[in-house]
């Protein structure tokens, strides 16, 4: 078994105080060995998104600790822990969150930039390259398609050599071929080892995965490897079925 990227240990996430409070989370731990591809599933309010956050470094939990390698991201302040988003942390999302004034190759180096490096244009367009995008370095957003632009998404991620990178709902907003595309892309990279941890609600998405979480009322209920498309719909469909 490969050594974990990210550990999870009794992680609580609550919001609101008292009678009102919700818990998003609910004493979640488990381990993401290093040079896998996670996918995260579950009904809507079944916490997956916040798991995603908390796990990142983008929302603090209530209790319990996150580690990223070594480190608990539960004791760094919150400009350590931009620091170390910055450094070793990629995030794709369903939105492209591209700036539209900007190139494709002024995009992917804008990571660098906010951390204080001066891009070296062979490390941006080798990273383009790795996206089969080199060719439209020049290119703004809206002279892209939707795939193309989400590819551009997944090189400013890489750009900075993360150890962990995350998608939330990173096709959502694709065709199934376009898709198909870019999955295949983020499994070539766990291939290579890179560790991805994905937040899908489509059956297809998460069959490109090594290992499927399913969440429901906060806490992670289920858990499927080698995951079939099939599968995992079926699996979801009972999780749907459970009462709360």
């Amino acid at each position: 078994m490969n050594q974990a990227a990210v550990r999870l240990r009794s992680v609580t996430r609550s919001y609101g105080k008292d009678a009102s409070a919700v818990t998003a989370l609910d004493r979640v731990s488990l381990d993401i060995p290093q040079g896998t591809f996670t996918a995260v599933m579950g009904p809507s309010g079944s916490g997956k998104s916040t798991l995603l956050q908390c796990t990142a470094g983008l929302d603090r939990p209530t209790g319990g600790q996150v580690f990223l390698g070594d480190t608990d991201l539960t004791r760094l302040s919150e400009t350590k822990l931009t620091l170390l988003r910055r450094k070793r942390i990629g995030f794709v999302f369903q939105a492209f969150n591209l700036l539209p004034s900007l190139t494709a190759e002024q995009n992917v180096a804008l990571p660098l930039r906010l951390a204080g490096r001066r891009p070296k244009r062979a490390q941006v367009l080798e990273v383009l390259e790795r996206v089969g995008l080199r060719e439209r370095a020049g290119h703004r957003p809206s002279e892209m398609s939707g795939g193309q632009q989400q590819r551009v998404a997944l090189a400013r991620a890489l750009v900075t050599r993360p150890e962990v990178l995350f998608g939330d709902e990173p096709t959502g907003a694709l065709d199934s071929t376009t898709s198909r595309e870019v999955l295949s892309m983020l499994r070539s990279m766990v291939d290579g080892g890179q560790t991805v941890i994905m937040v899908t609600h489509d059956p297809v998405a998460a069959s490109y995965a090594d290992r499927v979480l399913f969440l429901a009322d906060g806490r992670v209920q289920d858990e499927l490897y080698s995951p079939a498309a099939e599968q995992v719909a079926a699996r979801m469909t009972k999780l749907a079925a459970v009462p709360c």
